[in-house]
């Protein structure tokens, strides 16, 4: 998804079992209409890229304690105007967790999403719907994690226990694809 025109091309062809995600593919072709829909002051929402990080056995996924939200969430972020949502992904990934030998599994992108971010009152920034285009990606567990300003905690889970981090349907619908 190096541009706006491959994203719209991947979410037409998108095909899912899940029903919440092809209301999305509508939704996401929609805001993609706006010429800012990559600008994170575009609202009401705005496109993110986020990275699944499954350790090379795929037992375990790498998430991040999010500072603001309070919650284990993969690494991921605002694109910035940045149209190379994959680039996008990857270049979040490796800020939120150190890691720079990230290997992408697969071709095009694993998941999407769209779920509300709260008000921030700290900012003056309203409620608003982060468009998130997950990838999956593949990394050592040996190799050094490093902590963003963004995080309290990162660490590896067992796919098996991901409901005590985040019982969300969307984290647990990433962990279906894998199955």
């Amino acid at each position: 998804m190096t541009d706006r025109a491959s994203l719209l091309s991947a979410l037409r062809n998108y095909k899912t079992i899940y029903d919440e995600e092809r209301e999305y593919v509508s939704r996401f072709i929609e805001l993609l209409q706006h010429p800012r829909a990559y600008q994170r002051d575009h609202l009401p929402g705005h496109i993110t890229g986020s990275s699944w990080i499954i350790n090379n056995e795929g037992s375990k996924v790498l998430l991040v304690k999010h500072a603001a939200l309070h919650k284990w969430l993969q690494p991921g972020g605002h694109a910035d105007g940045d149209e190379n949502v994959f680039g996008v992904a990857l270049r979040e990934a490796n800020e939120e967790t150190g890691l720079v030998n990230l290997e992408p599994v697969g071709s095009g992108f694993l998941d999407i999403d769209i779920h509300s971010i709260p008000e921030r009152k700290d900012l003056s920034f309203p409620r608003h719907d982060h468009y998130d285009v997950r990838f999956l990606f593949q990394a050592d567990e040996t190799d050094p994690l490093l902590i963003s300003d963004e995080s309290t905690d990162l660490r590896w889970i067992e796919l098996r226990d991901l409901e005590k981090f985040n019982p969300g349907t969307s984290i647990l619908r990433l962990r279906s694809k894998l199955v």
